[in-house]
């Protein structure tokens, strides 16, 4: 479905990205480790074209489509979601006007409704603003806002970070039944223990480099490349 072929980017004249592939399928939940700095971030913005850092050779390319000369709006309109780092939330905003400023009439689109029933907490908040919620909440509603565009592949951007235990594993939850209901997930993650409770398969970056490629279990067993790349004794 989402196929990042030797992808290349960087700030200036540094480069952050050298020659990344990946792919993420329907119905798949793939995991991007790495430490702080590696790239994951850079990859993510890269893929949906926000700029900074600047896509210096490569493809992006969904369902056949290549994505690699649109703006960041017309690769969203193609398909791809985005759960940025921070959740970005605008703190003046309920959790209705945030997810009503994004409803649309495509095929696909989730409905406020839809996104109510997914996660029925957001409704009961709905009419509190941005600031008001708590972090399970916002990363709920960056989750729902990114579901509003119809999108079959959701990048998702450390969506554990900063959460209380009980939170993190709602958001697991989520992911599962994301994937279910057969969307593809990039999930950027540090938390290497929630990011294998729910991933397919796993890429880890080194530099701007893709290192390492394999199913969580062969990871998890893999005391060498944990220690090595992701610091884990």
């Amino acid at each position: 479905m989402l196929e990042v072929t030797d992808i290349c980017s960087s700030y200036g004249e540094a480069k952050v990205l050298d020659r990344v592939s990946i792919r993420v399928g329907q119905g798949e939940i793939v995991a991007l480790l790495g430490r702080n700095g590696m790239g994951k971030t850079s990859l993510v913005r890269s893929i949906m074209s926000l700029g900074s850092p600047s896509v210096t050779s490569g493809s992006v390319i969904l369902d056949g489509v290549n994505l690699s000369a649109m703006r960041s709006h017309q690769v969203a309109n193609q398909g791809i979601g985005y759960v940025p780092q921070g959740r970005r939330l605008f703190q003046s905003l309920t959790v209705l006007e945030h997810l009503q400023m994004l409803e649309r009439k495509t095929p696909g689109a989730w409905s406020v409704r839809r996104v109510f029933d997914a996660f029925p907490r957001l409704e009961e908040r709905k009419h509190h603003r941005g600031n008001q919620l708590s972090g399970g909440e916002r990363q709920m509603l960056a989750i729902g806002r990114s579901l509003m565009t119809g999108p079959k592949i959701i990048l998702m951007d450390e969506p554990t970070e900063g959460l209380a235990p009980v939170a993190v594993e709602n958001v697991e939850s989520i992911l599962g039944t994301l994937r279910g209901e057969g969307l593809g997930i990039l999930l950027v993650e540090q938390n290497l223990y929630s990011a294998m409770a729910v991933a397919d398969r796993v890429y880890i970056l080194e530099t701007g480099r893709v290192v390492w490629e394999g199913l969580p279990e062969a990871l998890m067993a893999d005391q060498n490349t944990l220690h090595r790349y992701l610091g884990i004794h």
